[in-house]
């Protein structure tokens, strides 16, 4: 299940809401306003989270205040139709295991040089998830859902040597993915067997 938000003139970003057996996906809600403050403790422990970050540093937040801002930043950017974050919660504990992050066309154009700007997302797994095939298991409903609103062209930009994550996406052939460089110099591959190449 999607909602649509309409933002600004033209500007529409799809929200996901998926419960499976494990996990649910959801944006932040009213519920999460009664727990602000473990929210922003799970989101901060996400993202200072060693492997999390491993292929991603300048993602990291420094203590619990960082993450209150990260999270009023995020609310208010979805608000303005700049992204729009989702929370994925495991069903037995309700703490954040992964949190995605769904990015619109005119957003990624400023910063990436592409000559089609698709959807893209990003997503930030817990260490201590990995193995668990949570992304494997959640995203062809997560694509089903975004397709079903519209959406025809999703990417992700994966780091070249994070090979776990190229592997689990190069599954959906739905998915775009985009691999860095070193130097932050992307290529994007639109046919799976050249996606594969690049692994």
């Amino acid at each position: 299940m999607a909602m649509i938000y309409k933002l600004g003139a033209s500007m529409t970003i799809p929200t996901i809401c998926l419960e499976k057996a494990n996990f649910s996906v959801h944006p932040f809600g009213a519920d999460d306003f009664l727990r602000y403050d473990d929210l922003a403790k799970e989101i901060y422990q996400i993202l200072s989270n060693e492997e999390t970050l491993y292929f991603i540093p300048e993602k990291r937040l420094v203590n619990i205040e960082d993450a209150k801002n990260w999270l009023n930043g995020a609310i208010l950017n979805f608000h303005d139709g700049r992204n729009a974050v989702h929370f994925i919660a495991s069903n037995s504990t309700g703490k954040l295991v992964d949190i995605i992050d769904l990015i619109p066309p005119a957003v990624a154009r400023e910063h990436y040089q592409l000559e089609d700007y698709p959807y893209f997302f990003e997503f930030y797994l817990i260490g201590d998830a990995k193995g668990q095939s949570i992304m494997t298991n959640l995203l062809p409903a997560i694509v089903k859902i975004l397709r079903s609103n519209g959406i025809r062209k999703i990417a992700t930009a994966v780091n070249r040597k994070n090979h776990a994550a190229g592997k689990g996406l190069v599954l959906y052939r739905e998915i775009t993915l985009t691999r860095f460089r070193t130097h932050m110099r992307y290529l994007l591959d639109e046919q799976p067997q050249a996606i594969r190449s690049i692994l």
